[in-house]
């Protein structure tokens, strides 16, 4: 079997290090002050290094599960980064939310080193990466994603080839919108009608049974009806801002309209900037209702 590196073990890093383990893969993983605790995994067997260029000198397929597309190039460009320490046919897979212009331009960077670099973004959470039933969305040549596909079945329930390396990051970044968005939405309105003093529970029920029923709602609701209560939605509102600045990006570097897209960026930015940014998503609705405008 291919032998495998994967350099942050985070969250949702540590559920897929986990699956890739059972499904008997020979797994290296970086030492990162970023990581989960990794007991369990030295307990299977897993090894460890301390630098990219280590990693890419153990391994036959690398993934890269980081916060974003500034750590994504610090790994691979980087002192001791990866792209020194790649054997020639090595495959890096980057599941983190990036930016597509800067993932593009890192495949043509690893393509010149004799290597290949597939973006492969992930939905769902940890409770799915642990259980390895996580979303993926692949940009790759066919031929490379037919290659990284048994490792990738190993932790992934869904797996869409979304087209050309830079395709998976780029429907992540729609889908993130959309999903962070319509959440953002959600809680301005039950901002509103807690200072005017509709009840959560009749503005849950109305939005059930009307057209705002959906996911957000549903990882809404612990929330409004269970005294503040976020563990349904583990997103922070640091990373929501993040990832809804890759998408005004990516949106204006294909000449698309992202007004409303700014707007709700801008909402989440101000709830950041006055100290919220390590809360959860669902504590919007608190953060918009104290606020005066």
């Amino acid at each position: 079997m291919k032998k495998i590196g994967m350099i942050g073990i985070g969250l949702m890093g540590h559920g897929i290090a986990s699956n890739i383990v059972k499904h008997g893969y020979p797994l290296t993983v970086m030492e990162h002050a970023g990581n989960q605790p990794l007991d369990s995994l030295l307990a299977q067997g897993v090894k460890t290094v301390t630098t990219p260029s280590a990693l890419g000198a153990e391994s036959e397929i690398i993934l890269l599960c980081v916060t974003g597309a500034p750590q994504v190039e610090a790994v691979l460009t980087g002192a001791d980064g990866l792209v020194a320490g790649l054997a020639p046919g090595s495959i890096v897979i980057d599941c983190s939310t990036s930016i597509p212009s800067s993932t593009q331009k890192l495949a043509q960077l690893v393509s010149a080193a004799g290597s290949t670099l597939i973006d492969a973004a992930m939905t769902r959470t940890p409770k799915e990466a642990a259980e390895g039933r996580l979303n993926l969305l692949v940009g790759s040549d066919p031929r490379t994603f037919e290659t990284v596909k048994p490792v990738l079945d190993c932790f992934a329930e869904n797996i869409h080839h979304m087209g050309d390396v830079g395709a998976g990051h780029q429907m992540k970044l729609l889908h993130n919108y959309v999903s962070l968005g319509t959440i953002t939405v959600i809680a301005e309105a039950a901002a509103c009608a807690r200072r005017s003093g509709i009840g959560p529970e009749e503005f849950v029920e109305v939005l059930h049974k009307g057209g705002g029923w959906g996911a957000a709602l549903e990882r809404l609701k612990p929330y409004l009806l269970n005294g503040g209560d976020t563990s349904n939605l583990r997103f922070t509102l640091s990373n929501a801002e993040k990832d809804l600045g890759y998408y005004t990006t990516y949106a204006a570097d294909t000449h698309a309209d992202h007004t409303v897209a700014a707007a709700i960026r801008q909402t989440i930015a101000q709830a950041c900037h006055a100290g919220h940014g390590e809360e959860h998503m669902p504590n919007m609705v608190g953060f918009i209702a104290d606020r005066k405008v």
